[in-house]
């Protein structure tokens, strides 16, 4: 992954404390291109999804799927569709979050009020 540029060097201290587990990580996260299962567009909508995804956010990664589903015949607004789905996973914090907090201020007796504007 070095070689070709799609190592991420926040990885480098966890490398170097266990590299065995590394190893394996690496090979269950590219276990997908290795097998061939999949169209390799496919596999790049995919990998742009992880890489944007919020609990993700790698711009080098993304970047990269990116340029290889243009390469491999992607249109702007496939991309675009993958980028718009994986945004919704934001939306499931407050979507699981509110009602929880919600349910905590109702055992505290506290006042459910919108605080900036009605809504």
């Amino acid at each position: 992954m070095k070689e070709n540029g799609s190592w991420n060097s926040a990885w480098d201290e966890a490398s170097a404390l266990d590299p065995e587990w590394m190893e394996d990580f690496l090979k269950m996260g590219t276990s997908i291109w290795r097998h061939n299962v999949l169209y390799p567009m496919t596999i790049e909508f995919i990998a742009i999804a992880v890489d944007a995804a919020c609990t993700h956010m790698y711009a080098p990664g993304t970047r990269r799927h990116i340029a290889a589903a243009l390469d491999l015949g992607a249109t702007p607004q496939e991309i675009i569709s993958v980028l718009q789905a994986v945004a919704a996973l934001g939306i499931h914090s407050i979507a699981m979050g509110a009602p929880i907090l919600v349910e905590e201020m109702k055992l505290r007796g506290m006042a459910i009020t919108a605080t900036s504007k009605e809504i």
